[in-house]
């Protein structure tokens, strides 16, 4: 399950985090980590990556100078969490391409985009579509590729980011693939939940015109 995303630029600004329980200690305690992962990046860092952190799992994608990162309770779908974060970033940079870069941007000056990010969990959260993406996970692996490392390792133990190598280009094809099957089945659900209410209301508006109208 998806528990919190959080959009940084590069120079550790926050740009903008989702609205999550304050009283989460140990959600806080991984927002913490991400704040020590910022301040020891360079431009040789990975640009994605996963991150393993106790129960949960941090997982991160650089787009342009914004880094867009996600944390998940661990054993959910590593593909799943780099197509959400896919989705986030394009939206993101289509809604603030030509604002995010200013100098004078305030911290989370852009919280209004938790609109999106709730409605995206969401959709990334219905069990229907996670069956159907864990199905097609059958199919891909591309999860195999995507780079990982004990949290850990890299704020105790001396490593550095600038080890771990940027993913294949079968990663971003496979979180392509996620991506337009989730549209897919979330817009699938859409149809199952709404139409039997609109061929209701069809069949009354029907009624009424053959007794009144006709």
């Amino acid at each position: 399950m998806i528990k919190s995303t959080l959009i940084y630029r590069d120079d550790a600004l926050p740009l903008c985090t989702s609205v999550d329980d304050d009283n989460d200690a140990q959600l806080n305690e991984q927002k913490k980590y991400i704040k020590i992962l910022l301040s020891r990046m360079t431009p040789q860092s990975a640009t994605e990556a996963t991150l393993e952190s106790g129960s949960f799992e941090i997982s991160y994608i650089k787009r342009d100078v914004v880094l867009y990162f996600v944390i998940c309770e661990r054993g959910y779908p590593r593909n799943l969490s780099f197509s959400y974060l896919g989705d986030i970033s394009e939206e993101f940079q289509h809604s603030y391409a030509n604002e995010y870069n200013k100098p004078n941007v305030r911290p989370y000056a852009f919280v209004s985009f938790d609109t999106f990010l709730q409605k995206t969990k969401r959709a990334y959260s219905d069990k229907k579509v996670q069956d159907n993406l864990d199905q097609l996970n059958q199919e891909l692996h591309g999860v195999k590729q995507i780079m990982s490392k004990n949290i850990e390792d890299l704020l105790y133990r001396g490593d550095s980011l600038d080890k771990m190598s940027d993913m294949s280009a079968s990663l971003r094809e496979s979180s392509k693939k996620y991506r337009k099957s989730a549209q897919k089945i979330n817009f699938d659900l859409l149809i199952s939940q709404y139409a039997p209410i609109v061929i209701v209301s069809l069949f009354f508006v029907f009624l009424f015109w053959w007794v009144f109208l006709r």
